[in-house]
């Protein structure tokens, strides 16, 4: 039973992970319609910045999470205004091509500056303990990732169905001709949906940094079970994100326990029992 109590904590830590780098990639699609390769190498970069502010400069774990995804923030900005915004009218192909590219250059830009070897992130105080649950002794800092994706989705969910930002948003999506003519930037509002994603992903970046090592292969590592949370929950539906990373994290660490040689083939196995069955995921609609 301590065993069970273990692996089902860590696979709510890897699904709140999961749903943290996820969920700005689900609010760009669903938002947006874009699909956005570029959006774990921004969750890589936040972890890169994290480790640089924390090691080098003011050492405070805290400061670099309300840092990094600032950083991100205006860089998501910058990267829809100046350049997403200027093939959006192109079509998806383009789109994809772009921030295909921008996943490229990200990381050899990374490489070239922070090296091509992991960097570990130490954190110390209260998240660097353990603590006795259920019986058992457990890292503070797992039960803090879970923690941290349960308020990000919470404030989510808020934003966009309970306040008058969540109505201007979901009118700028669905009939942004309409929206624009009752006075809304339409621009200005895809503008902040893309960088509010990549801050997220900056957000999620410095969260991955302690618990996993930060080196140049990490986007590419996170990027793939992203896509299947999205895949499997529904392009662009949140609630759908979450159920699906809560699966996927289970699947990930009971995988490793009862099938260690298919734990890898698990999750796609599961991508595609839901497509056969549903092929617009959990919760995604009917086109």
């Amino acid at each position: 039973m301590n065993d069970f109590a273990v692996f089902f904590l860590h696979g709510l830590a890897y699904a709140g992970l999961l749903f943290l780098v996820s969920a700005g990639l689900t609010l760009v699609f669903g938002m947006m319609n874009v699909l956005n390769f570029a959006h774990a190498a921004m969750y890589m970069l936040g972890a890169y910045f994290s480790y640089s502010i924390m090691m080098h400069f003011t050492g405070q774990f805290w400061l670099s999470l309300m840092l990094c995804p600032l950083i991100l923030f205006v860089i998501g900005a910058l990267i829809e205004r100046f350049l997403l915004r200027r093939v959006h009218k192109f079509g998806h192909v383009q789109e994809l091509l772009l921030t295909f590219g921008l996943a490229y250059i990200i990381t050899e830009i990374v490489k070239w500056y922070w090296g091509n070897y992991p960097l570990a992130v130490n954190i110390g105080g209260m998240l660097g303990s353990t603590i006795q649950i259920i019986g058992i002794t457990y890292p503070v800092y797992r039960i803090f990732i879970f923690l941290c994706a349960v308020f990000v989705g919470t404030l989510m969910a808020l934003i966009l169905y309970k306040t008058r930002l969540g109505i201007i948003l979901r009118a700028a999506v669905n009939d942004s001709e309409m929206a624009n003519t009752l006075g809304v930037n339409v621009p200005l509002v895809f503008m902040g949906v893309f960088a509010f994603g990549a801050a997220l992903s900056g957000f999620a970046g410095v969260i991955a940094g302690p618990l996993l090592s930060t080196f140049p292969g990490m986007a590419h590592e996170i990027l793939i079970d992203a896509f299947v949370v999205i895949v499997v929950g529904g392009f662009g539906s949140l609630g759908g994100a979450v159920v699906a990373a809560l699966l996927i994290g289970q699947l990930q660490s009971f995988g490793v326990l009862l099938f260690p040689k298919l734990s890898v083939a698990l999750v796609y196995l599961l991508m595609a029992a839901v497509l056969i069955i549903k092929p617009s995921g959990l919760f995604g609609e009917e086109s």
